[in-house]
């Protein structure tokens, strides 16, 4: 008779699983999808950069002296920077070179460093953060005050100083991301800290214990899982402070040396052209403003489809 009823009412319809529920909430957010948009398109354009610049034809290390104003001291032929068929968002005062070309270089420099530096953060941040809150006394104690140290250390006065004396035939973007990521793990780690003091009191975790499991297995099998979506949340958030933190570094002459281009670096040489001609401004400006907006739009959408309750509490305040 119950197998009648099911087979003539159906099955009961089943319930969505967290990952559906998080995605709905995440495609039904339009501001936190039109940043994913805009992020999935800069990170495709980085990684098809060599194809791109073939199309247009152009490099970025060639110099086309002929298409500057030397009366002027360097500035480029016509409108919006020299912007032509050839040059699609014109080219470089002073030596000619597509800024194109540059952009999309900048543009990999960019993503190449923040995603780098991001891992270094995550492996530190959540390694510290899950030793200091599984620890005992002693090691969460001494652990808590490092990571204090680390976010209290003035990083960009010793990122600058020590940028400066290592040898330029270092690799720089490798350069870059160990020392923002070692100087920018603290904040990481503090979070899973804080979530892994709360975490394990539960019951699920006693029960763990109880059953023998040592911390190491606690720590990976029962813990990250209650860590990881904060942490999602926390790295779509670092990933455009790490962009920022590249161009600013190579804004002040210590990140990418030419002839790699940057974002940062664009923007230092264009400081002396900007009345005479604002594109060489607006391009790496435009850009880092772009993507820094679209990863912090999906950061936002993201904490708030991981944990709607957080949405709630935002927006009343």
């Amino acid at each position: 008779m119950t197998a009648e009823l099911v087979t003539e009412v159906g099955a009961a319809p089943e319930a969505p699983t967290r990952g559906r529920q998080v995605r709905r909430r995440l495609f039904a957010d339009r501001m936190a999808m039109t940043g994913l948009v805009v992020a999935v398109v800069m990170i495709v354009a980085a990684i098809t950069a060599p194809l791109l610049i073939h199309l247009e034809g152009q490099d970025a290390t060639t110099y086309h002296p002929e298409l500057l104003n030397s009366a002027r001291g360097g500035v480029p032929r016509g409108a919006f920077g020299g912007a032509s068929g050839a040059h699609w968002l014109g080219v470089e005062p002073t030596t000619g070179r597509d800024l194109f070309a540059r952009a999309l270089g900048g543009a990999q420099i960019s993503f190449v460093v923040a995603i780098g530096t991001l891992v270094v953060q995550l492996l530190l941040g959540v390694g510290i953060g899950l030793a200091a809150g599984l620890g005992g006394k002693i090691a969460d104690s001494f652990l808590g005050r490092l990571i204090d140290l680390s976010i209290s250390f003035p990083q960009l006065i010793f990122a600058i100083a020590l940028l400066a004396i290592v040898p330029g035939d270092f690799p720089r973007p490798l350069l870059l991301m160990m020392v923002i990521g070692l100087f920018g793990w603290g904040g990481t780690a503090r979070l899973v800290r804080g979530q892994v003091l709360s975490l394990r009191t539960r019951d699920y975790v006693a029960a763990a214990r109880l059953s023998g499991a040592g911390r190491a297995r606690i720590a990976l099998r029962e813990i990250l899982p209650g860590v990881s979506a904060p942490v999602l949340t926390y790295a779509a958030l670092l990933l455009p402070s790490n962009m920022i933190s590249e161009a600013g570094l190579s804004f002040l002459g210590v990140g990418v040396r030419p002839p790699a281009s940057s974002w940062g670096q664009m923007l230092s040489t264009a400081t002396t052209w900007f009345q005479a001609d604002p594109t060489y401004v607006l391009v790496p400006g435009l850009l880092l403003l772009v993507n820094v907006l679209a990863f912090t739009l999906l950061a936002d959408g993201l904490r708030t489809a991981l944990d709607p309750r957080a949405g709630l509490r935002a927006g009343r305040r």
